[in-house]
């Protein structure tokens, strides 16, 4: 797993937001076309994309519609946590049907979005796996009945 930046003291220069926004406009660009449009070689381009993926700044991934591969139930599940939170966090984490959790303050301790192949699915995963986890009070399940905005080009800022 790649090291996490702190954002603290993480800072990009201009050349760098150029080069992730080029890559959030089209995730198969080339380094030679990259490379053209920031005024870089080639080459620094290709270390400059491999530094910001070893420090977690960004990841380069395939996004899917999940109805189209198979996928008929998404829900945002908000979750109390007695105590410490980070174990159940990191339980969390581990679950392949979780696609992202993060700890929120507020009515929820913990959000995490869950992707599953239908109702049933969902129904364990809330009913048996997730309301099991050590230290978990409560959930509410969010359920999506329609996708109508995913998008992962917001930019740089």
């Amino acid at each position: 797993m790649p090291r996490r930046a702190d954002p603290a003291t993480q800072r990009l220069d201009e050349v760098s937001k150029r080069i992730i926004e080029a890559l959030q406009d089209d995730g198969r660009a080339s380094y030679a076309a990259i490379a053209r449009a920031v005024d870089l070689s080639e080459a620094a381009v290709r270390q400059r994309v491999q530094r910001l993926l070893d420090s977690g700044v960004m990841q380069i991934v395939a996004v899917t519609d999940p109805l189209q591969v198979g996928f008929t139930r998404q829900a945002m599940i908000g979750i109390r946590v007695a105590g410490e939170l980070a174990s159940a966090a990191e339980a969390l984490a581990k679950l392949p049907q979780v696609a992202y959790v993060v700890t929120t303050a507020g009515s929820f301790d913990l959000l995490c979005e869950i992707v599953c192949e239908d109702d049933e699915e969902l129904l364990e995963m809330v009913g048996t796996t997730i309301r099991a986890l050590p230290g978990v009070v409560s959930t509410e399940t969010f359920v999506y009945l329609k996708l109508n905005k995913q998008h992962y080009n917001w930019g740089t800022r």
